[in-house]
């Protein structure tokens, strides 16, 4: 063979092999896109004994690991307390502190036994400071004791269907009749979000409170991190007992999407709280299922001055819905007739959607005009003798 024989055999090889090292890595590369672009997708490894996410509007749970065990829930107790006692007493009257809540171990803001401070006040130091004495001192003023303020958050959990959840006292100090699961303590979490004053209260970072009934104040800062670490936080809670271990509550919000995590007895609980809620929010988005006035329907009315009256929806619906969901359907729930006297803005209906047969939201259907009653003719006699009318 001739040494351009030679070279052009070599050349071949050499074409051959770097073909093969393109497509074995071509080969390698496609399988890795596809785990790249769903990363985000694969539930992370938490730490905690207990954790869940759950979506709020709808209490889906997204992750679990041993949401249904009854475990301490430490100071998130707290969230319980602050809810009781916005429902049943107002933020400006006036606590004279009681002196059991003076001294109250662990967290504190030192309240001085006959001191007077608002309810407001109290609720901030109870949320921000995690402090006991607040607690303590909230529990005296709405119930009159530990006891009969405990009963009434056992009350309210009940009211909200839980039977996994047990209070003892209004701080979360230790005891073994003190309890609740990750599932149900997200349920309480979701729940109180829902009043305004409680979600202003844990969305707040640093708040100044009146320091011992003089003009001096002292500064509170949230003990919760992730208002810090984390953009969509919107709240909730910390705690910490040795038996219990750390507790961690957060709710966070983005795109219309509101979730909730919950981890009990968590060394890592800061890392996997935003790793759970990244989760989340790669898998859920928040989707319009009905424009306005898009639900629209004609029902018979009998003795109008018309004969229908047209109904729809005054308002768009929304579900928060997985992003690979089933298929969507709906209902129509309205009556077959009305009698004449419909008004404007009445209520007539409701279109119900479905994903996969499981409801997922619903949307009123209002009257878009009002009908009359129709005025009867007059007879010949009516005519002819108007006293007849």
């Amino acid at each position: 063979m001739t040494e351009d024989g030679v070279l052009a055999e070599n050349m071949g090889e050499s074409f051959m092999k770097k073909t093969v090292r393109f497509l074995c890595f071509l080969f390698v590369a496609l399988l890795l896109v596809p785990n790249m672009l769903h990363a985000e997708s694969v539930a992370p490894s938490v730490s905690a004994s207990s954790a869940v996410l759950i979506e709020a509007g709808s209490g889906k749970i997204i992750y679990g690991k041993n949401e249904n065990q009854r475990r301490g829930m430490a100071s998130t107790t707290k969230i319980m307390t602050a809810i009781v006692a916005l429902e049943n007493a107002s933020l400006d009257k006036l606590v004279t502190v009681a002196p059991a809540a003076s001294g109250v171990e662990g967290s504190s803001v030192y309240l001085y036994a006959g001191e007077e401070i608002a309810m407001e006040t109290l609720l901030y130091a109870l949320m921000l400071q995690s402090a006991n004495d607040a607690a303590a001192a909230i529990a005296y003023d709405v119930a009159g004791g530990i006891e009969s303020f405990a009963a009434m958050m056992n009350e309210k959990a009940a009211e909200l269907g839980l039977t996994d959840t047990h209070f003892m006292n209004p701080h979360g100090l230790d005891d073994e009749n003190h309890y609740t699961t990750a599932y149900e303590l997200a349920k309480i979490a979701a729940y109180a979000l829902e009043n305004e004053t409680f979600a202003e209260i844990v969305s707040t970072e640093k708040k100044l409170i009146p320091l011992h009934n003089s003009s001096a104040s002292r500064l509170l800062v949230n003990h919760n991190r992730l208002l810090r670490q984390y953009d969509d936080i919107i709240g909730v809670k910390t705690g910490f007992t040795k038996k219990c271990g750390r507790t961690l509550v957060s709710a966070a919000e983005r795109d219309g999407v509101r979730l909730i995590c919950v981890t009990l007895n968590d060394g890592d609980d800061w890392r996997d709280h935003r790793a759970l809620l990244d989760y989340g929010f790669s898998l859920y988005e928040r989707e319009e299922l009905a424009v306005a006035h898009a639900l629209s329907y004609d029902v018979h009315v009998c003795g109008g001055e018309t004969d229908t009256v047209r109904v729809s929806n005054m308002e768009a619906c929304y579900a928060v819905l997985a992003k690979t969901h089933g298929k969507i359907t709906m209902t129509v729930e309205l009556p077959r007739f009305l009698y004449a006297g419909v008004e404007k803005g009445d209520e007539i209906g409701t279109v119900r959607f479905f994903e996969s047969g499981t409801e997922i939201a619903s949307v009123k259907l209002y009257a878009e005009s009002g009908v009359t009653v129709q005025k009867k003719e007059k007879t010949f006699w009516q005519k002819l003798f108007p006293f007849l009318n």
